[in-house]
């Protein structure tokens, strides 16, 4: 059995001039927290998708790649990630890259097996594997 999760959406309006919000009833992370076009394509206060999906991908990512390091022996002191997820508008709207930044303090590893097991966590993680479309890369830095 898995696990499952879930949101709500609510919109009220047209595309440009109206609003929605978003919650997260389990967590009660987000309560009908503010979203629309303006805060999405311009500078207005509230969350959008892109934003959303980049705090899944750099949480699940910094997950997946405590978990590996701990595996090959080098549990990490510190991850510190940022994930950047970009919206083109070339062709309509789609995701058009994701880059993930992630500094870490791993006491015992060296560059080369630190970068190679944040590549496989990388390739693994489930949110990774979900947004496999869109291209996306990776600048890991030992600190």
């Amino acid at each position: 059995m898995g696990i499952s999760r879930h949101a709500t959406a609510h919109w009220e309006g047209d595309l440009k001039s109206g609003q929605g919000r978003l919650s997260t009833p389990q967590s009660g992370l987000l309560d009908n927290t503010r979203y629309g076009f303006n805060s999405r394509f311009g500078e207005e206060k509230g969350t959008n998708p892109e934003e959303l999906i980049a705090a899944a991908h750099a949480g699940c990512f910094t997950m997946a790649l405590s978990a590996k390091l701990t595996e090959a022996g080098h549990p990490p002191a510190k991850l510190d990630t940022r994930a950047e997820v970009d919206l083109s508008m070339e062709g309509g709207p789609t995701l058009s890259q994701i880059r993930l930044k992630v500094t870490a303090e791993v006491p015992g590893i060296d560059a080369a097996k630190f970068q190679a097991i944040a590549e496989d966590a990388k390739a693994n993680c489930p949110v990774s594997k979900a947004l496999s479309a869109v291209p996306m890369s990776l600048e890991a830095k030992l600190v």
